[in-house]
């Protein structure tokens, strides 16, 4: 089961079912299931807040996924900055809303297995990006 929580004022989603159904058809694609997923849209201060406290970490960021798979179930709880979505689609030259798509599959792929250190995994982890985004853009 899919959440989408907001604790971002003026913003939701504008069609949580077919939001819903394109993570669940990305899962599905890497041979996986879904098991409970929560995506929590919140500002910049509170994900500083989350980042400090389960990471230690003391910057901005735009996502963070509490990764909670159990074999091939994925489970997790992320929480995206709509701030940094906004900052980022203006500095990336992108619509907000592809940006925003990028970002909530971005947290997924971490879970699937996907990773963004080295040169070659961000290529790999864009290209899958991409295709995914691809699965939204054609329902």
């Amino acid at each position: 089961m899919i959440n989408f929580n907001y604790n971002y004022p003026d913003f939701s989603l504008e069609n949580n079912l077919q939001y819903k159904l394109w993570i669940e058809n990305c899962i599905e694609h890497f041979k996986l299931e879904t098991g409970e997923i929560s995506y929590t849209f919140v500002n910049d201060n509170e994900l500083l807040d989350i980042n400090k406290e389960l990471l230690n970490h003391d910057f901005y960021t735009d996502i963070i996924t509490i990764d909670q798979r159990v074999g091939d179930i994925i489970s997790a709880d992320i929480f995206i900055s709509i701030d940094r979505i906004k900052d980022n689609s203006k500095e990336l030259e992108t619509e907000f809303s592809e940006e925003l798509k990028r970002v909530i599959i971005h947290g997924l792929l971490h879970i699937v297995g996907f990773n963004d250190h080295s040169d070659n995994e961000k290529s790999e982890m864009r290209k899958q990006e991409d295709f995914c985004i691809s699965l939204f853009n054609s329902n």
